[in-house]
């Protein structure tokens, strides 16, 4: 079966953690930019009916960050996996996890047939 290098592995792995970072970077921004829009405004956005409201989509920022802070972490566990040199090996069979799973998830501590228990 054949794998990643681990160059291969830490190259994939350290682009991804890469745009994970500018886009927790883009979106706390952007977050900012809406509760400091807010702020000086007495308007009723919760019975506005022009669209969404600043509450909502203050939630919505935050969820998107917040999954963004959980992919950087993924990747850094995958990284720490990459230096212990376990990387690849499925965390509950031992067995390797195929590289076809591996290039549509770098991030995969598990390989098919245990992730699908």
């Amino acid at each position: 079966m054949p794998q990643w290098s681990q160059d291969d592995a830490r190259r994939t792995l350290d682009a991804r953690r890469e745009e994970a970072v500018r886009r927790v970077a883009a979106l706390t921004g952007r977050f900012e930019e809406v509760v400091d829009a807010s702020a000086g405004s007495n308007a009723d956005d919760e019975h506005d009916p022009e669209g969404a409201t600043i509450a909502f989509e203050r939630s919505q920022l935050d969820a998107l960050v917040r999954q963004a802070q959980s992919e950087v972490e993924e990747v850094d566990a995958a990284l720490a996996r990459v230096d212990a040199g376990v990387y690849g090996v499925c965390e509950r069979c031992g067995r390797q996890i195929p590289v076809e799973r591996l290039e549509a998830r770098p991030v995969a501590r598990t390989c098919v047939s245990c992730a699908g228990r």
